[in-house]
């Protein structure tokens, strides 16, 4: 009987609990549950989540594009007469004694008649040049024509059987990491080949925006100027010019003149015996945010036009300070060496299509190339064609004009005797200047050693002609 009565009793407080409890977490539980929510929106980051593992990877194959250049590939050796001091007594004595000197390097057989390209600095100052193919077989070249801007130079042998050779390609649609080959015969080794892949395009080494390389991370050595750079189609798209480097020897980084520059030089060369330049006419600078905010324009890529050049294409054509460059014809502008590089393989009367930003709207310009009416003279600065109303101002026949001085301590010196701005250059080491292609050949022409010599007719009339060393 106490049994039932203490299960009965257990059963009871146990309702009475269970309804406690209800009443107390259910019933009274009137004010609703708060959560606390972010303003902040949870972080994503994107994830590849594809598997790679068998995916098919193609390897580029340079068995082809190696045979194709190899033979035409050549070594330069540039011998030239020196005059130095050859013990410590005639250095005491300041005797000196004529050596030769060599150099090396490499250059590329451009057509089966014996025409050669190679970089100028590799054959600069020679008294003889000899070129040895691949099979061995040495030939004393002869040099038909050099340009010192671009660092290309055209050599010629004679031969009695037509030459290995590689024709130029199309360095304008070499893309940023595309695999290429540096070819060279450094040592006179035979031609040798190193693989990498193109790092940057429009590449401008000398700071004075006057280049443009392809640069590229295949091995090239001292030795390796003027070989070969080289696609997996076998094609030409560069003369390998130079590396940057702090010992001299290869660190990563190697520079190529772009065939389609390359070819123009050449060309010119064959045909006029001088290169043949075609000018835009602008002057300027490559947009970034800091410089259009000094320009207050809000667009960050393009070529900025600060100055238009009178008397040339661009000032005929309607180009205006203040417009920003976009392309010339299918070329994206970004710097000047972009610029630059596209207008070397162009030439005068050349008519090319110019894109450019205006007021927010995109405008296309056609503009006809014209030859330089501008260049740059040393120790003086900028020159330009002289008018037959300046010249008989100063009763000259020929000379060009003094533009502007290179800076203030050239205006200064030549101030004190009676030059300014607006004289007129009449020769340069005994030539006379016409134009001023002419003061660009004389100062081509001229040998490093010699003195510079500058006849110039101040504004009294009176020549004045200086030499510097």
């Amino acid at each position: 009987m106490k049994k039932i009565i203490t299960l009965i009793f257990v059963s009871a407080l146990g309702g009475l609990l269970t309804l406690g409890g209800y009443k107390l977490f259910v019933e009274n539980d009137t004010q609703p549950l708060t959560v606390e929510q972010s303003s902040e929106f949870p972080v994503f980051v994107p994830t590849n989540t594809t598997n790679t593992y068998n995916k098919m990877v193609s390897t580029p194959n340079f068995v082809e594009a190696a045979e194709k250049s190899l033979d035409a590939v050549v070594h330069v050796k540039n011998t030239s007469v020196v005059n130095s001091p050859t013990s410590m007594q005639d250095l005491f004595f300041g005797r000196q004694s004529q050596r030769a000197q060599i150099g090396t390097g490499s250059g590329v057989v451009i057509s089966p008649s014996g025409y050669i390209v190679t970089n100028n600095h590799v054959i600069k100052n020679a008294n003889e040049i000899s070129i040895t193919l691949n099979n061995n077989k040495s030939y004393i070249a002869e040099l038909i024509g050099t340009d010192e801007t671009t660092d290309i130079a055209l050599l010629k042998i004679e031969t009695d059987e037509d030459l290995p050779f590689m024709a130029f390609g199309d360095s304008d649609n070499a893309k940023v990491g595309e695999w290429v080959l540096a070819v060279g015969n450094p040592f006179n080794l035979n031609s040798t080949v190193t693989a990498g892949i193109i790092s940057a395009k429009s590449r401008d080494l000398s700071g004075q925006h006057s280049q443009s390389f392809i640069q590229t991370d295949a091995a090239v050595n001292p030795g390796n100027s003027g070989g070969a750079l080289v696609n997996v189609n076998g094609d030409l798209i560069g003369i390998n010019t130079a590396i940057s480097s702090q010992t001299g020897s290869y660190i990563g980084y190697s520079f190529a003149v772009p065939s389609n520059i390359a070819r123009k030089i050449v060309n010119d060369i064959m045909e006029y015996g001088n290169v043949q330049n075609g000018i835009l006419g602008v002057s300027g600078g490559a947009l970034n945010s800091e410089a259009a905010k000094e320009f207050g324009i809000t667009t960050t890529e393009g070529f900025y036009v600060s100055e238009v050049q009178e008397d040339t294409g661009a000032e005929k054509a309607g180009i205006k300070p203040g417009d920003i460059i976009n392309k010339i014809d299918n070329v994206r502008i970004n710097k000047f060496s972009d610029l630059t590089g596209y207008l070397k393989t162009k030439s005068p009367e050349d008519v090319v299509d110019v894109t450019l930003l205006r007021d927010g709207h995109e405008e296309v310009l056609p503009v006809t190339l014209l030859k330089p009416t501008i260049t740059v003279i040393q120790t003086i600065g900028f020159v330009k064609n002289a008018s037959k109303k300046e010249l008989k101002n100063y009763n000259a026949e020929y000379g060009v004009k003094i533009s502007k001085f290179a800076d203030d301590n050239y205006k200064a010196g030549w101030n004190r005797v009676g030059v300014e701005e607006g004289s007129i250059v009449t020769k340069i080491n005994g030539k006379k200047l016409y134009t001023v292609e002419d003061a660009q050949n004389a100062m081509k022409a001229r040998n490093l050693r010699e003195p510079l010599q500058i006849e110039i007719i101040n504004n009294q009339g009176e020549k004045v002609v200086h030499s510097f060393r």
